[in-house]
């Protein structure tokens, strides 16, 4: 019977001009969208690597100079473009791809795609996501909305409950129906983009495991909807108060939740506005030791207690110049100043990232995107973690330079100049993003959410199909 009914409703899924020209539409958008993110993907690749290398050629030949005005001078770390944001590019759009690390301030991220997008790019990308998320949804409502109401409506119903037809075996059927070809094009896409990702060289580490597993997540997240959508079908008298039930199910569960969520989460858990960030930034650091000013009254302390520690009653008579000493005593009180104000901002995007996970229960959109985004290393979390990765190489970075004015050099000594090769000595900067087991652990609760979504959504619809 199952294997009748599958076949039955795919033939009539052929039929079906309707059907056909949707089919066609998805697959075309994802052939476009597929092709547009892998030329940007291979371009913004091509640019980091360029980027990369010219700014570490550039501060490897700074010639003799001070390294504290090296420090001054700065560098760049830049953020790399992963393999599998080629199918989610997440908030890659929204977050800056470079840091500016320099001395006294730890900068935000730069130079974002949407600061470069018109007023059009509000309407949406067509992006890869943008059909896994939004259109293959779409389709399935589209595909599944008469499953049931067209058998009350040609009469077939009675017919088939005569014959002592098994009720779960025919919603079997017709659920298989609509599965195989929605398994078909997410299959086909997720295996294009493994190989072409996987024949790319020197663009990001590409990983089979985490391509099969964000197959995985959408697998699951078609299969929900296709339960709600036939569970709609198999409740609903007509076809057309089924399709516009599905539709609104689809609009709040795609468009209207994740809003939703977002302003909940805003509102409960904002953010300081960028000047109110920077106006107690400078309040604590005014509080505090700064390396540049050798009369205030923190760098009278420590002058007293550096002193006292190496018995001598004058600067010069210290083994290092004081100076560097005081600048680098300097740089980790305004790092302290930073890791605080920088942590409160990641607290309140913790607290954000559960009102999240809290109203995931109202739509299976949400658990599927943050795992898509975690898993493609295109969420917030991975953009806070090279933001901390770029923080903790600028703090290396100036006591690399301030230690080696310190110990080379004498108090007042202000025109020591560093070996041209000097600068060479210092290691480049590399970030490494989480691995998958991590971030599947981190995503626990999404994971969780997904399987109770996945799980009663078949209940009721195995419920629902025996009362027919």
């Amino acid at each position: 019977m199952i294997s009748k009914t599958f076949l039955k409703e795919t033939r009539e899924l052929m039929r079906d001009g309707r059907v056909r020209i949707a089919f066609l539409i998805v697959i075309v958008l994802l052939g476009v969208a597929a092709l547009i993110s892998a030329r940007q993907y291979k371009n913004v690749n091509e640019q980091y690597e360029l980027a990369k290398r010219s700014e570490r050629a550039i501060w490897d030949n700074q010639g003799e100079k001070n390294p504290h005005s090296a420090a001054h001078y700065g560098t760049y770390a830049f953020k790399p473009k992963y393999p599998l944001s080629l199918l989610d590019q997440g908030v890659d759009k929204y977050a800056g791809t470079s840091i500016f690390l320099e001395a006294h301030k730890r900068n935000e991220a730069q130079f974002s795609a949407a600061t470069d997008q018109t007023g059009l790019a509000r309407f949406g990308d067509l992006t890869p996501d943008f059909i896994l998320l939004f259109i293959i949804p779409l389709l399935i409502v589209l595909l599944g909305y008469n499953s049931f109401t067209k058998e009350r409506e040609m009469g077939t119903l009675t017919l088939l409950k005569s014959q002592g037809v098994s009720a779960w075996r025919w919603a079997l059927g017709k659920w298989t129906a609509l599965f195989f070809p929605v398994l078909i094009i997410t299959a086909a896409l997720f295996l294009v983009a493994g190989i072409v990702l996987s024949n790319l060289d020197d663009f990001g580490v590409f990983s089979w495991s985490s391509l099969f597993i964000m197959f995985v997540v959408f697998v699951a997240y078609y299969i929900i909807f296709i339960n709600i959508v036939l569970l709609i079908s198999s409740l609903a008298k007509r076809s057309g108060i089924s399709l516009v039930v599905a539709l609104c199910i689809w609009i709040i569960a795609c468009l209207a939740a994740p809003k939703a969520a977002s302003n909940i989460a805003e509102s409960k858990y904002p953010y300081p506005t960028r000047q109110e960030f920077a106006a107690n930034v400078l309040k604590d650091k005014k509080e505090g030791l700064d390396g540049h000013n050798p009369w205030s009254k923190q760098a009278k302390l420590l002058q007293e207690q550096v002193l006292k520690e190496h018995g001598v009653d004058s600067l010069h008579q210290l083994p290092f110049n004081f100076d560097a000493y005081r600048m680098q005593k300097g740089e980790e009180h305004e790092a302290e100043v930073y890791f605080k104000h920088y942590n409160y901002l990641k607290d309140q995007y913790i607290k954000q990232s559960r009102i999240y996970k809290g109203l995931a229960a109202i739509s299976p959109y949400l658990p599927a995107r943050f795992l898509s985004m975690s898993i493609a290393h295109t969420d917030y979390a991975t953009h806070w973690d090279f933001a901390d990765a770029a923080e903790s190489y600028r703090i290396a970075t100036q006591k690399f330079l301030n230690d080696n004015f310190a110990e080379n050099s004498e108090f007042g000594q202000w025109s020591y100049r560093a070996d041209a090769d000097f600068w060479k000595e210092l290691p480049a900067f590399e970030y490494n993003p989480p691995e998958l087991g991590t971030i599947l652990s981190d995503n626990r609760s999404n994971l969780f959410i997904l399987g109770i979504w996945l799980m009663a959504s078949f209940g009721l619809l195995m419920f629902t199909t025996k009362t027919i």
